[in-house]
């Protein structure tokens, strides 16, 4: 296991020593998102403050909507969805094409009770350019219409949700809640 692992060091050594240097700018970007990713993965832990405090050098170092967008959602895990709108916001103007900021300020207003509001958000995060999740909006969407009783538009939702992900299970129990409900497709 020794010899494996040396192996591996010296391959990454080696690697590491035939990059060309980083300009100042790519070792600005490469500063800030290990920062930024750091962050996500202690709200993943939990640890909320240390992952703010790591968001806020990120942005000093390079503003980025990542950045924003992973704040506002640790800002969320703490219930101010207020100020991770806030983060959300800024994260739009910054790249308007990321679609998570949208997604995620939908979900902050289904929280306040705004889903009316929520709409817009969730109907532009399904078209946004540069996105890896479309399955989230189209689930999110399919909450609001369930609670409003649109069931219809709630199992078209969850439909969409699962031909971008077919195991994507959030809109697998939104389908079984409506055949729960008795709820027969029309």
């Amino acid at each position: 296991m020794r010899k494996i692992a040396f192996f591996l060091i010296s391959i990454l050594v080696q690697f590491i020593c035939h990059q060309t240097p980083l300009s100042l700018a790519q070792e600005k970007t490469a500063s800030a998102e290990e920062l930024y990713n750091t962050g996500y993965l202690l709200t993943l832990l939990g640890h909320h403050e240390e992952a703010l405090r790591l968001y806020d050098q990120s942005l000093a170092i390079q503003p980025t909507a990542e950045a924003h967008t992973y704040k506002g959602w640790t800002l969320s895990h703490m219930r101010e969805h207020k100020r991770a709108i806030e983060e959300a916001e800024k994260a739009i103007r910054i790249d308007p094409d990321f679609g998570n900021p949208y997604n995620d300020i939908g979900v902050y207003l289904i929280e306040l009770e705004r889903d009316d509001d929520a709409v817009a958000y969730l109907e532009k995060a399904k078209t946004a350019k540069r996105y890896c999740c479309y399955q989230f909006p189209h689930f999110n969407l399919g909450r609001i219409y369930l609670k409003k009783k649109l069931y219809e538009k709630a199992r078209a939702e969850f439909k969409k949700a699962l031909e971008i992900d077919p195991t994507y299970e959030p809109a697998q129990a939104g389908l079984e809640l409506l055949k729960e409900l008795g709820i027969e497709p029309s």
